[in-house]
């Protein structure tokens, strides 16, 4: 049997970079400790497949290093986050397809002569947080009055959605990498991105989060659109980080999201915060960790009661199950943002677009596939 002479430290690499240990992979590849160790070397067939397991090229595997695997946009994440110093292939991947789709789309546009958008970048760090929240929230038509009407948090972030995507930004939310439900993003890792455009600005929400939790990173990100600031986020409500940007699209979120003067026309001072919290929660439909927070911003809590009544609703949220599955066709538009997966299957469709190109871009491989989505997209009959 023909072996295959690979660098052992590509392949310690290549386990490492996937976040994999040897005993992880000890079932699939029992000898991988000796191909380490240069004891042994694998088939090509078996490289193969451990290539397939870590989420690497094999390519890559042949280098006599590894290479360079820097994040294609800024890194605006905490310093403290566990995974900054090597971004996953999970990461990585998902920035790579939205970057592809995105080219797509701008040149989409260009081919229809659609005018630039003129919110893009149009405000500054130094512009003032409540005037920027109002601005954002006036362009989307995103009313506080309509939200507290709706029945709940999924409702809530599905409308938000749609209000961006109707004023031009395509909204992309999944969980896992593409379509593949074994490789769930982590949230620990990054909670959103954004990648700011003129024609095409494109927000991504990692849809692995709590539901509420997805409000504030995409209030977060839609931030960075209108900056016009291209970055990889944590979009994290409870602290303020060093970053004067990512500072700022926090404070502009939590204000889009609970205008501090709304907060106090219904706040009951003196109520029970074990009740008073939830009710605030179902009012403006976002996460009880974004609520907490105006609270303190508003000066109604100490920082130790925050902080107290903050680590109590996370402790709660995380012992929440997590939805999985779903209908594929109802979960695509979502995954695709329904602006972009519309215009692909329509420019296809028209003979603009190749099939070939498409089904990259939706992530699908069947004719089958491509005709449900165009339906339930109202594309195709």
């Amino acid at each position: 049997m023909v072996r295959v002479n690979v660098s052992p430290g590509m392949l310690r690499w290549a386990r490492e970079r996937a976040g994999r240990s040897l005993m992880d992979l000890q079932k699939s590849f029992p000898k991988l400790a000796t191909w380490e160790s240069n004891e042994g070397q694998p088939t090509l067939r078996q490289l193969e497949n451990f290539a397939n397991a870590v989420h690497v090229p094999i390519g890559y595997l042949f280098l006599p290093e590894p290479p360079v695997e820097d994040l294609p946009l800024s890194d605006f994440r905490a310093p403290t986050n566990l995974r900054r110093d090597r971004p996953s292939p999970d990461l990585l991947e998902t920035i790579y397809i939205c970057q592809q789709r995105q080219d797509w789309y701008r040149e989409f546009m260009r081919t229809e002569d659609e005018s630039e958008l003129a919110f893009v970048g149009s405000v500054t760090v130094a512009d003032d947080v409540v005037t920027c929240a109002a601005i954002i929230r006036d362009a989307l038509g995103f009313d506080t009055a309509h939200r507290a009407t709706l029945k709940g948090s999924d409702d809530a972030l599905r409308l938000f959605i749609n209000q961006a995507e109707q004023a031009g930004v395509l909204v992309m939310c999944n969980g896992i990498v593409l379509n593949n439900t074994h490789r769930i993003l982590d949230t620990e890792e990054f909670r959103g991105f954004a990648l700011a455009d003129n024609l095409a600005p494109l927000v991504f929400i990692n849809g692995a989060d709590f539901k509420a939790a997805q409000m504030f990173t995409l209030a977060h990100e839609l931030a960075h659109i209108w900056l016009g600031q291209t970055a990889v986020s944590d979009a994290h409500v409870a602290h303020m980080p060093d970053n004067n940007i990512e500072q700022w699209c926090n404070r502009v979120a939590a204000e889009l999201l609970v205008p501090l003067d709304k907060l106090v026309g219904v706040y009951r001072a003196g109520a029970d915060l074990d009740v008073e919290v939830p009710r605030l929660t179902r009012h403006f439909k976002v996460s009880s960790l974004v609520i907490l927070r105006r609270l303190l911003d508003a000066g109604h809590l100490s920082s130790e009661t925050y902080w107290q009544a903050y680590n109590k609703e996370l402790q709660q949220l995380r012992s929440l199950p997590k939805s999985r599955g779903g209908n594929f066709y109802s979960s695509q538009p979502v995954r695709l943002s329904r602006r972009f997966a519309r215009a692909l299957i329509s420019s296809t469709l028209a003979g603009e677009t190749l099939y070939r190109d498409a089904f990259h871009l939706l992530a699908i491989s069947k004719t089958r596939s491509f005709h449900e989505l165009g339906a339930t997209l109202g594309v195709m009959a």
